[in-house]
C-alpha cells in the first residue's frame, strides 16, 4: 500500500501493473487503495467480458475507452479523482496495449491492471507491449512481518523496525508460536484471515487445499496434455525435493517416469511464468551481479507459500502445536521455503545458493544488496556447526549469516539472526 501511494503521488506517473500469483491478493489490494486514497474507482473485470474485449479492439483511442468504463461501471471518471482499475488483464492483450497511449494521451487518469499469467497469455502478436510506457509492481503472498500485523502484533513489528534485539528476545517464545503458526498457514491473505477469524487450522487447510486445486486446474487449462502432466510433476516435486536431507539441486531424475530435463523446460518455464515456483540457482563464486555467475543447469526450486507447501506434505497440526517439533531435523526444507520467501518479500532479492563441485560444501542462500554479498545459512533448529559457510566466508572474505532458533549474535565472522527476524537481514528497500 505505502508503494502504492508513491505510485499515486510520483511526479512521472504511469499506467502500473500489479503483477503476482492467484490468491495473493491483488484484486482486494487494488480496491481499498482506490477507497482509500481517491474519491471513487472505475473497477472492471476483463475476464469473459465481451463488451471489454471489443472496447479495446481500438486500443489507441483512450476517449473512447474511458467513455466506455464509464458507462460500464455507472460513475463518472474525474482526472486524477477517479481510479481506473483493469483486473485480469491477460485476458484481453489488447487492454494490455492501451496503457501505453494512456501514458503518452491521458497521464492525468491513475490506471492500475492487474494480471496473474502476465506472462504466459502475452504476448499477443498484434498486441503490442506498452515497453517503457509502465510502472510494474510484484505482489508476493504475506511476509511474516505482515502476518504479525495482521495476527494484532504491532508491537513486536515495531521492535523489528526499530531492531530492538533486546525486547524481541524477550518475547522469544511468543515469537517462535507464531512462527510455528505461519509455517503451517503460510501468507496466501485467504488462509491468513480465515485463520485469525477462526483459530482453526482445518479451515485454514482446506482453504490451502482449495487454493492448490486452482493452481492445478490452472495447469490444465492453460497448457496441452502432455505439457500439463510435466507441470503438475514438477509442481507436486518440489516440497519433496526441498525435504531431502543432502544435496542441493532439483533433480529431474527424481520426477516420476523418465525424468529428463529438456522434457520438461517448457513446463517448468510456464511454473516460473505464473509465479507459482521460484528459481534458485547455483553460482560458481560469489561475484557481482550474481546473476553473471549463475547456472541455468543447476538450480533449486521453491513454492511461492511455506503455508501451501505445508498442505503438500500433509504436515499435521501436531507439529504446530508441539513445542519446536517444526523445528527438529527433517524439517530443514520447510525453513529453508520460510527464508526464500522472506528474502524475496521483505527484501526484493533474487536468491541464489552455492555448492562445492568437488566437496559436499553448500550456502544455502547467496543474495547481493548494495553492492554487498550476503552468504546465509538456514539451521532449522539450534544446531549451530556452521562448516560450510564458515569455510566459505573465509575463503571470499565475507561475513556470514545464519538463521536460525538461536538467539541473536554477532561474531567475527558470522551474525546469528533468529528465524523469526529475518527481516533484521537488511534495510527494506524504499517504496517504488
Amino acid at each position: 500500500m505505502d508503494r502504492l501511494v508513491k505510485w499515486k503521488q510520483s511526479a512521472g506517473r504511469m499506467p502500473l501493473i500489479l503483477e503476482g500469483a492467484r490468491q495473493v491478493g491483488k484484486t482486494w489490494l487494488m480496491q481499498e487503495f482506490g477507497s482509500r486514497y481517491f474519491q471513487s474507482s472505475a473497477y472492471v473485470n476483463l475476464e469473459n467480458n465481451a463488451i471489454m474485449q471489443e472496447i479495446f479492439q481500438d486500443y489507441s483511442n483512450t476517449d473512447r475507452i474511458i467513455s466506455a468504463i464509464s458507462a460500464y461501471c455507472r460513475t463518472d471518471i474525474v482526472p486524477g479523482e477517479t481510479l481506473i482499475i483493469l483486473d485480469e488483464v491477460q485476458e484481453v492483450p489488447y487492454a494490455v496495449s492501451s496503457l501505453k497511449y494512456f501514458q503518452e494521451n491521458a497521464p492525468e487518469y491513475p490506471v492500475i491492471a492487474a494480471g496473474s499469467l502476465l506472462g504466459i497469455k502475452y504476448p499477443e502478436p498484434r498486441a503490442p507491449y506498452p515497453v517503457g510506457k509502465v510502472d510494474k509492481l510484484r505482489l508476493h503472498p504475506m511476509s511474516f512481518t505482515e502476518y504479525l500485523l495482521a495476527a494484532g502484533e504491532n508491537q513486536f513489528v515495531e521492535w523489528l523496525l526499530s531492531r530492538d534485539i533486546d525486547m524481541l528476545q524477550a518475547f522469544e517464545s511468543r515469537l517462535v508460536r507464531h512462527l510455528g503458526d505461519y509455517y503451517y498457514i503460510g501468507g496466501m491473505p485467504r488462509v491468513v484471515s480465515t485463520y485469525l477469524d477462526s483459530h482453526d487450522y482445518h479451515q485454514a487447510r482446506n482453504i490451502q487445499l482449495q487454493i492448490i486445486d486452482g493452481f492445478e486446474y490452472d495447469i490444465a487449462k492453460h497448457l496441452n496434455s502432455t505439457q500439463a502432466s510435466r507441470a503438475r510433476t514438477l509442481w507436486q516435486s518440489v516440497p519433496m525435493q526441498l525435504g531431502r536431507e543432502q544435496g542441493k539441486r532439483f533433480l529431474f531424475s527424481e520426477l516420476a517416469g523418465s525424468g529428463r530435463a529438456r522434457d520438461f523446460k517448457d513446463a517448468l518455464q510456464w511454473l516460473i511464468d505464473a509465479k507459482l515456483v521460484t528459481k534458485v540457482r547455483r553460482v560458481a563464486k560469489p561475484g557481482i551481479p550474481l546473476m553473471s555467475y549463475a547456472s541455468d543447469e543447476l538450480f533449486e526450486l521453491f513454492l511461492l507459500d511455506v503455508g501451501l507447501y505445508s498442505a503438500m506434505v500433509e504436515l499435521d497440526i501436531e507439529s504446530v502445536l508441539v513445542k519446536n517439533s517444526l523445528f527438529t531435523e527433517g524439517k530443514g526444507g520447510l525453513s529453508e521455503q520460510f527464508v526464500c520467501q522472506q528474502l524475496i518479500a521483505e527484501f526484493d532479492v533474487t536468491p541464489f545458493y552455492w555448492a562445492s563441485s568437488k566437496t559436499p560444501a553448500q550456502v544455502d542462500f547467496i543474495v547481493s544488496h548494495d553492492g554487498s554479498i550476503y552468504p546465509i545459512e538456514v539451521k532449522a533448529a539450534t544446531n549451530l556447526r556452521s562448516k560450510s559457510l564458515r569455510a566459505f566466508s573465509e575463503t571470499y572474505g565475507l561475513h556470514g549469516y545464519r538463521f536460525s532458533l538461536a538467539g541473536y549474535k554477532e561474531q567475527d565472522w558470522l551474525t546469528n539472526i533468529p528465524l523469526y527476524a529475518v527481516s533484521l537481514l537488511l534495510e527494506k528497500p524504499d517504496a517504488m
